[in-house]
């Protein structure tokens, strides 16, 4: 799970083998370590940690610092323990999308996110022992990588037929009862209850919001029966050690892979079927748009976690192999941040903005080092240079020193100006790697 102080990690660890011999328990008597100052201490460091623009109330981090950060805890454990918090409505924040349309983001204040990231520290250890082993996002020690190896094991594994599943608003669709119900299950704390009640309705009658610490985790308790009823499906349809349906999911993505044996033909359409009766009753609808079959033996590819796969021949054509390349998408949005920081930058000096950029990339190059990525690292590194002479080349001919690219070298770029150069592509490890 995640490391926390001492104290706190060792509640959690007992709560969490409790929930995890007593499957039908519920707890009570929770409220109390959601108030402690550890854990409100910890749920804002972590806070501090994902960063985040302000809430509505216009509070930054550099704020909470500068005033005291203990006083700030005080008074939220204050409201907590006498009954007086009430969330602040979140900021709404569009962003654009691929295809054109906007995603809202909502923003919750700095303290409202301490009050979620403290309900999650504690909710998190119950639901982490009843979680599905198929799913992946948001979770202790899980990562998209161990999701990625996890699918590529499935079609080295002849599941060539994939269903790339596309839910429609996910996160905005989720029915408050029906999660309310879900959580109740395992909790009868009727603080912690209105607790989560308020988190939740902050955003609205229905949905919970992307961009609050709690949402994650309630996205995961959501979908959690869906999860362990195409596990029941894997185990059902498994020949000895080899299954013949896997199902893998990351939050909203989901890929149902089934075995492309003629004996299996019509079994992915019965799994698509599975899939819809079980969303169904939760208000969860699939893009019928978006949601397609894909054949891998016929070269066509999916989409998974910024990745594109596909099957494809190795160099000496005695075999296949599942290449793996980061989507277009993905490199168009890292070019549109490493554009935004360069028009930002103003007057900084050029190492200051080299430096934002380094922190963007080192990111992106970690996360898309795992796959077939050298011709895409070229791409954006080739991007990134162009993008950083153009700049100097521009200060200069405003100081009217007309100057040509020749003079801003690989050796001043990456010597001087100390731009990242940390190409290197790292092969995706096995599957029972990760686990």
């Amino acid at each position: 799970m995640t490391k926390t102080p001492i104290n706190l990690q060792e509640l959690r660890q007992r709560i969490y083998q409790k929930a995890k011999a007593e499957p039908t328990h519920r707890f009570w008597g929770l409220f109390i370590h959601i108030t402690k100052r550890t854990t409100l201490h910890e749920a804002y460091l972590q806070a501090k940690k994902n960063g985040g623009a302000p809430g509505i109330d216009g509070q930054s981090f550099d704020d909470v610092e500068h005033e005291g950060v203990q006083p700030f805890l005080e008074n939220i454990q204050k409201e907590l323990q006498e009954g007086n918090y009430q969330p602040q409505a979140n900021r709404k924040v569009d962003i654009p999308k691929a295809n054109g349309k906007m995603r809202t983001l909502q923003i919750p204040t700095i303290r409202d996110r301490v009050v979620q990231g403290a309900l999650k520290l504690i909710m998190e250890a119950i639901f982490e022992a009843d979680f599905c082993p198929n799913s992946y996002g948001f979770r202790p020690r899980r990562s998209p990588h161990q999701a990625l190896a996890e699918v590529r094991r499935s079609l080295l594994r002849r599941m060539t037929t994939v269903i790339d599943v596309d839910l429609s608003r996910y996160f905005d669709t989720i029915r408050h009862h029906i999660l309310l119900g879900k959580i109740a299950e395992r909790i009868q704390d009727p603080q912690v209850m209105h607790l989560t009640k308020q988190v939740i309705k902050a955003a609205g009658k229905i949905g919970v919001p992307q961009g609050g610490p709690f949402s994650p985790l309630a996205a995961n308790i959501y979908l959690n029966e869906v999860d362990w009823a195409f596990d029941a499906i894997r185990l059902k349809t498994a020949e000895g050690n080899y299954e013949a349906v896997n199902y893998h999911r990351f939050a909203d993505d989901i890929v149902i892979t089934v075995s492309g044996h003629s004996s299996k033909r019509g079994w992915a359409d019965l799994a698509l079927q599975r899939l819809w009766e079980n969303l169904e009753p939760l208000g969860v609808e699939l893009n019928l748009e978006k949601t397609r079959m894909v054949n891998v033996l016929k070269g066509e590819s999916f989409a998974f976690l910024g990745f594109d796969l596909r099957r494809v021949p190795n160099r000496k054509r005695t075999g296949h192999f599942i290449m793996m390349t980061p989507r277009k998408k993905a490199r168009t949005i890292l070019k549109a941040k490493i554009r935004e920081v360069i028009q930002k930058g103003g007057a900084k000096p050029a190492e200051d903005i080299v430096k934002q950029i380094n922190r963007i990339l080192t990111g992106w190059v970690n996360y898309f080092r795992v796959g077939n990525s050298s011709r895409a690292f070229s791409e954006i590194r080739d991007y990134t240079e162009m993008k950083i002479r153009t700049l100097l080349t521009r200060r200069k001919r405003r100081k009217k020193r007309s100057i040509g690219w020749q003079r801003w070298s690989n050796g001043y770029l990456y010597g001087i100006l100390g731009l990242y150069w940390d190409w290197k592509v790292r092969p995706l490890g096995n599957a029972e790697r990760y686990r």
